[in-house]
């Protein structure tokens, strides 16, 4: 597993790809079963504070794009 350093920033957004152990078997995993993806997706909302800004489901791999969502953050009056 890698061991990323990550600078941890209130607010900040995030874009990352996610790929198929197998990206080249010309599997279309991800989107024959992509309610089992938005299952996961939900569960993890429940606990981590994000926003998903943009999301793209390709059949091997994906793109996002996520918002972290500080709530000690006060809006300016």
């Amino acid at each position: 597993m890698s061991n990323y350093r990550r600078n941890r920033v209130p607010g900040e957004t995030y874009f990352f790809t996610v790929n198929l152990l197998e990206r080249h078997s010309q599997s279309c995993l991800l989107v024959n079963h992509v309610d089992v993806l938005r299952e996961a997706v939900r569960v993890t909302k429940c606990h981590a504070l994000f926003h998903i800004d943009a999301w793209v489901v390709l059949p091997e791999h994906m793109h996002s794009t996520w918002t972290d969502i500080c709530t000690s953050v006060i809006a300016p009056a």
